[in-house]
């Protein structure tokens, strides 16, 4: 029987992300269990926090978790719920978390993060140097925040060394699924999929993203220069020229947009285009060449290639999903 922790943070978290792990793994003793008594459940299921009771939403719910951290010596798996909020002062408000997740992984357990929840993971140090996900909202954060964890924002689920992570909202659920197939086999995690209705083997959310640049920096001439592209996005706009208008050298403003946005300036630049697509394939009739052109690309080539490197889709997959007058027809 494996033992799973659920971990319970104090201060603003996402009940989802605590209730749907702890549903999951104990439906998956239903199933396996058939029925019957004498079968041993696969899991042990347990909410384990650092207080006894946790108010979430303004009081409208509360959670008691079964036991505190230092009642735990040895957990098989822990699970950390997504936060929300001012994630600094969540952290804080967390931070005891840190190294009883780190003692119990040298110990053998396994952690996987949902959500948000990568904030803490990426604080106990054990996805330093790996790769970790989180929701497309606060990637950019993450990316400052942690700069020595590869961030794959577009993956819905990281494997990697017994450290688990998933992308946004209720992604998590294709990781408890995951997880529930590692553990249970196949035919369970079939079973658990088809009872909560979840869509099993999904592996990219980059088209659930949306980009809102990022201008929660100092840097005025960069943030001018984030507005001259997101204002001019349908024309061809060079490095060059965007460092002349500005009065820096093509190596200096390079390093400073980078620094600002944690993109360069071509994927800036990239990413104001294609999001200004996938606007108009969502809600006007235009044909992908003519979306192609007013975005400010020409080669048929490279606008699928790159459309594709920032929603996981083609530009026609992404009309005919998002699109309600395609979709009614493909």
């Amino acid at each position: 029987m494996k033992h799973i922790s659920v971990l319970v943070p104090s201060g603003e978290s996402i009940l989802s992300s605590i209730v749907g792990p702890f549903k999951i793994f104990n439906a998956c003793n239903q199933f396996i269990s058939n029925g019957q008594n004498d079968i041993e459940p696969a899991f042990k299921v347990e909410l384990v926090g650092l207080r006894k009771d946790v108010n979430l939403y303004g009081g409208a719910f509360s959670v008691h978790p079964h036991k505190l951290i230092h009642e735990v010596d040895n957990t098989d798996l822990i699970v950390i719920p997504a936060i929300k909020g001012d994630i600094l002062k969540e952290l804080e408000s967390n931070n005891a978390f840190f190294p009883w997740i780190r003692q119990q992984y040298t110990r053998g357990a396994e952690v996987a993060s949902l959500c948000m929840g990568s904030f803490i993971l990426a604080s106990t140090g054990l996805v330093a140097g790996k790769n970790c996900t989180t929701h497309w909202m606060g990637a950019n954060s993450f990316k400052q925040m942690f700069p020595d964890v590869k961030l794959v924002e577009e993956k819905i689920i990281t494997d990697e060394n017994g450290v688990y992570s998933s992308g946004g909202a209720y992604s998590f659920l294709n990781l408890i699924l995951h997880l529930v197939e590692k553990y249970c086999g196949r035919e369970i995690a079939l079973m658990v999929a088809k009872q909560f209705e979840i869509e099993i083997d999904r592996n990219d959310q980059s088209h659930f993203s949306i980009f809102q640049g990022q201008k929660d920096h100092a840097d005025e001439q960069i943030k001018r220069a984030q507005n001259f592209i997101e204002n001019n996005f349908e024309e061809r706009i060079s490095v060059d020229r965007l460092a002349e208008m500005f009065a820096l050298s093509r190596r200096n403003f390079v390093r400073r947009f980078k620094k600002a946005t944690a993109n360069t300036p071509i994927e800036y630049i990239q990413r104001v285009k294609i999001e200004a697509a996938k606007k108009s394939l969502e809600s006007s009739p235009e044909n992908v060449n003519e979306v192609k052109y007013s975005v400010g690309y020409s080669d048929n080539k490279t606008f699928r290639k790159t459309f594709k490197k920032y929603t996981g889709l083609s530009p026609t997959e992404y009309r005919n999903k998002y699109n309600r007058r395609f979709a009614r027809t493909s």
